[in-house]
């Protein structure tokens, strides 16, 4: 799998100072990990994404020791995947705002490549587990996100490290109003990431069928 699947330009969230939206207290929006166009992501639909997370780390090791560890190597979990779930309705903007769509039969072929290259279903969820965070029940929509960021990119005749698809997802945070819990951090809108966030985001795959951008 690693010799045929390219991990290339990670994306990880600058600490460089910039402008900053105003993040939401609890007065404001009680119950509320973030508002993003409106829409609250609730405290309890975070806490049961990471749920997801540690209960499919809890499945995928044999003892306590190894689950251990792999909770230490997760240790921001909670707002790294919070993180990703603002990021994803960001990207959908900007995606929208371009006409960019992305099918079902799209994500299905960009599975099947990678599947074929992880050598099965439970070998690409154990991957994208261990390497990204993302729960087997939330591989689908991490794979759409892939896609959706090159296609993005492509359409700009660019590629995801440069600065006009970053301007794209500033301007769809802006659009959004993206309003983060101050106990998760602070969203940067020029950088459409979390202020703190140093995991990479955007891992650009290459599959059988898929397009790889520049």
């Amino acid at each position: 799998m690693h010799r045929r699947r390219r991990t290339a330009l990670l994306l990880s969230a600058a600490i460089a100072a910039a402008p900053l939206l105003t993040a939401c207290g609890s007065d404001a929006h009680p119950g509320a990990a973030a508002v993003v166009g409106g829409q609250r992501i609730t405290v309890a639909q975070l806490e049961t994404r990471v749920d997801e997370v540690r209960d499919a780390q809890r499945a995928a090791v044999a003892d306590d020791a190894q689950y251990a560890q792999a909770i230490a190597k997760t240790g921001t979990l909670t707002r790294d995947t919070l993180h990703g779930m603002v990021l994803d309705r960001v990207l959908h903007r900007a995606a929208e705002d371009a006409g960019i769509t992305v099918t079902r039969k799209e994500i299905q072929t960009m599975r099947a490549g990678l599947e074929q290259q992880a050598g099965g279903a439970k070998g690409l969820e154990t991957a994208w587990l261990q390497q990204y965070g993302i729960a087997p029940e939330r591989l689908d929509d991490n794979l759409r996100l892939q896609l959706e960021a090159q296609k993005l990119a492509t359409a700009l005749g660019t590629d995801t490290s440069r600065p006009a698809f970053w301007a794209a997802l500033s301007k769809a945070s802006k659009e959004l109003d993206v309003d983060l819990n101050p106990r998760y951090g602070t969203w940067d809108v020029e950088k459409s990431s979390r202020v703190d966030a140093k995991t990479p985001w955007v891992r650009e795959v290459t599959a059988s069928g898929t397009r790889q951008t520049a």
